[in-house]
């Protein structure tokens, strides 16, 4: 499956997670006008299917975003979380930010050229590992040889 670019979904993650916190705002005062005041249901008409739009959209961000960036599953969790409590999808976009989740070049949407690149220097471990092996192996059999003489 391909995915789009990671920029692109970090910049969409972030825009979700502000959006989705404003949406829950809209909701919780249509709720007001709806239960406390008494006065129309048209907030809660309006704000809960944004909302709610919002809400799943943040959410497939999220799980793309723990794809693309290989996000550890707690990670993926609290973001899944934060969806459900009141404007906690901004603190959790700030957290993460500030921890390097959001970082659209944490790691390559590539998925070959990440396995090339681990190949790659996995196999430059075992040359370096061999080239030192052969010239521990060859200085000691100097060794053994001047103090064999």
């Amino acid at each position: 499956m391909k995915f789009p670019s990671a920029s692109a979904v970090v910049r969409a993650f972030r825009l979700l997670a502000v959006a989705e916190a404003f949406s829950w705002a809209a909701l919780l005062a249509g709720m007001y006008f709806k239960w406390i005041a008494g006065t129309t249901e048209l907030g809660v008409e309006i704000a809960g299917p944004v909302h709610g739009a919002l809400f799943i959209g943040y959410g497939v961000a999220a799980l793309v975003l723990w794809r693309l960036q290989r996000w550890p599953f707690k990670v993926a969790l609290f973001a899944g979380l934060s969806a459900v409590f009141p404007f906690a999808t901004v603190l959790f976009e700030r957290w993460a930010l500030r921890r390097g989740y959001l970082a659209a070049g944490r790691l390559p949407a590539d998925e070959d050229r990440v396995h090339g690149l681990v190949m790659e220097s996995a196999l430059v471990g075992v040359e370096d590992h061999r080239r030192d092996y052969q010239a521990e192996q060859h200085s000691a059999d100097q060794g053994g040889q001047r103090t064999g003489s």
